[in-house]
């Protein structure tokens, strides 16, 4: 079988329902920060928040930049609205060019798309602590796998809904719960930079990449035995593998180094 396994819906809706309404309480929070990008993930989240807690105690947040695709920014403003959540636009030039300003560094494609990250993250957090809300993560299973995020960034957040969930179930969940085609349809990206998509920067699509994942991860079937199974190269599956290996770090605690010796 080539696919991955479909998921029950209706049963995955309401698992990750009880689960943000069982976090939202043990945290005694009062509600949900999400910030919405105009993609499908954060949309998904935001549906899924909604569901959750009331889009009464849900706050958006659209933060473009010079980068964000114009429909990205629409997007944002439009789910929002439609939800019926409370939210606010802020764009992040200003505080991205005081930093770039300070640091005198401006030619760095790849620290600069995580320093905008970063920022949109403290503005998250910023609104989530005078609220008294959790921040409502929006990444998926796929992406958290082989690190395709920025650490303390887009991967900063209290709780992450759809964080089991390959980026194939996330579509499936999305159509389920109504999320407007036109969200579904557009290519993922997340406006670091011009022109940049998910999929170019990954090097595959999505639909391989979980195939991958999923032979990998949940069956342990060995690298060579996915690539012949896939029909594809064996550098494509060791370099996803690789990634996944090299990228832990970003989901776990910093480490310390062991007590050798205690003196009581």
């Amino acid at each position: 079988m080539n696919e991955i396994p479909k998921i029950d819906v209706e049963k995955t809706k309401n698992d990750i329902i009880e689960f943000v309404q069982n976090k939202v309480s043990e945290a005694n929070a009062d509600g949900l920060v999400v910030g919405l990008s105009g993609g499908i993930d954060s949309t998904l989240a935001a549906f899924l928040a909604c569901e959750a807690v009331g889009k009464e105690n849900v706050f958006g947040i659209v933060m473009p930049s010079t980068t964000t695709p114009t429909e990205d920014k629409l997007h944002g403003t439009a789910i929002a609205q439609l939800l019926g959540i409370e939210y606010k636009e802020i764009a992040i030039d200003s505080i991205l060019n005081e930093f770039l300003s300070v640091t005198q560094i401006e030619d760095d494609k790849l620290a600069i798309g995580n320093l905008k990250a970063r920022i949109r993250m403290s503005i998250i957090y910023f609104y989530a602590n005078s609220m008294n809300y959790l921040v409502c993560g929006t990444g998926n299973k796929s992406e958290i796998l082989i690190g395709y995020f920025t650490k303390f960034g887009d991967g900063a957040c209290d709780i992450e809904p759809i964080g089991d969930l390959y980026k194939t179930n996330v579509y499936e969940l999305a159509k389920y719960l109504e999320v407007p085609q036109e969200i579904i349809n557009k290519p993922p990206r997340a406006g670091l930079w011009n022109n940049q998509t998910d999929e170019d920067e990954i090097g595959m699509t999505y639909k391989l990449l979980d195939k991958i994942l999923y032979r990998s991860i949940e069956k342990n079937i060995d690298s060579k035995s996915i690539a012949d199974d896939l029909d594809i190269s064996f550098d494509e599956v060791d370099d996803i593998i690789t990634r996944v290996e090299r990228n832990k770090h970003k989901t776990e605690v910093p480490e310390s180094p062991e007590k050798t010796t205690m003196v009581i």
